[in-house]
C-alpha cells in the first residue's frame, strides 16, 4: 500500500479529477429562483386586475394621479407585508381597496400632498366619445364639482361611496370590509348620494334613486 496518506479512509483529493468522478467539481450551479406561492400568485394577480379602478379612486381622495399611483404602489407594499393573513380574507379585493384607501388617508396626513396639483378630467376618466371643445369644458367642470364634493363628505360617506362605485363592492361586502349593517351602509350611500345630487344638480328634488 502506498503511504503519504492516501489510504481508503483519506479525504479525496479536489485535484483529482479520475473519469469516475466527473461533474463532481466545478463551478456552482445557481440557486434557482424561489417560486411564488399561491397566495403571492392570487396577490398580484388580483392587484393588476384592480389597477386602474384602485388608482382611479386614490386619485379622487388626493387630488393627482402621479400621487394616486404612488400610494398604489405603497398599497401593494403593505398588502404585500401582511400577506400571511390573506387566507383568512374572504374578499381580496375589498381588503386592497381598504388598505389603499387607508393609505391614501396616511399621505393627506403625512402634509407632504400640499404640492398635489388640481385633478383634471382626462386624469380619473376613460377616455370619452367624441365632443366640441364646449362640451369638453362642461365636462372638465362637472368632474371638478363632483371631486369637491366627494371631498366635502363625511370619511365614512366618502369611503362607502368609493368603494360602491369605484372598486363595485356590494353592500354586503362593504358592511363586512367596515364591520358594520348592511342597513347601515345603504343609509351612508344613500346620503352620500343625495348630497352630491344636490351639488350636481341643485335644481332637482326627490329622492337620491333606488341604491
Amino acid at each position: 500500500m502506498a503511504k503519504g496518506g492516501t489510504g481508503r479512509n483519506s479525504p479525496p483529493d479536489p485535484h483529482n479529477r479520475t473519469p469516475g468522478h466527473a461533474g463532481r467539481s466545478g463551478p456552482p450551479r445557481p440557486a434557482p429562483a424561489a417560486t411564488p406561492s399561491p397566495v403571492e400568485r392570487l396577490l398580484v394577480e388580483t392587484f393588476e386586475q384592480i389597477r386602474d379602478e384602485l388608482v382611479s379612486t386614490i386619485a379622487y381622495v388626493i387630488g393627482h394621479r402621479d400621487d394616486a399611483m404612488d400610494v398604489a404602489q405603497e398599497a401593494f407594499v403593505k398588502c404585500w407585508r401582511a400577506k400571511e393573513s390573506i387566507p383568512d380574507v374572504q374578499n381580496l379585493r375589498a381588503w386592497i381597496f381598504r388598505v389603499a384607501l387607508n393609505a391614501a388617508r396616511d399621505h393627506q396626513r403625512s402634509g407632504w400632498m400640499k404640492r398635489a396639483k388640481p385633478l383634471i378630467a382626462e386624469e380619473v376618466l376613460l377616455p370619452a366619445r367624441d365632443v366640441s371643445a364646449t362640451e369638453r369644458i362642461v365636462e372638465n367642470e362637472n368632474v371638478a364639482r363632483l371631486r369637491a364634493a366627494i371631498l366635502d363628505l363625511r370619511d365614512e360617506e366618502r369611503e362607502i361611496f368609493l368603494l360602491r362605485q369605484n372598486g363595485d363592492l356590494t353592500y354586503e361586502q362593504i358592511a363586512e370590509l367596515r364591520d358594520i349593517p348592511v342597513g347601515t351602509v345603504k343609509t351612508q350611500m344613500r346620503t352620500a348620494l343625495i348630497k352630491l345630487r344636490k351639488v350636481l344638480n341643485p335644481d332637482a328634488d326627490g329622492p337620491a334613486g333606488d341604491i
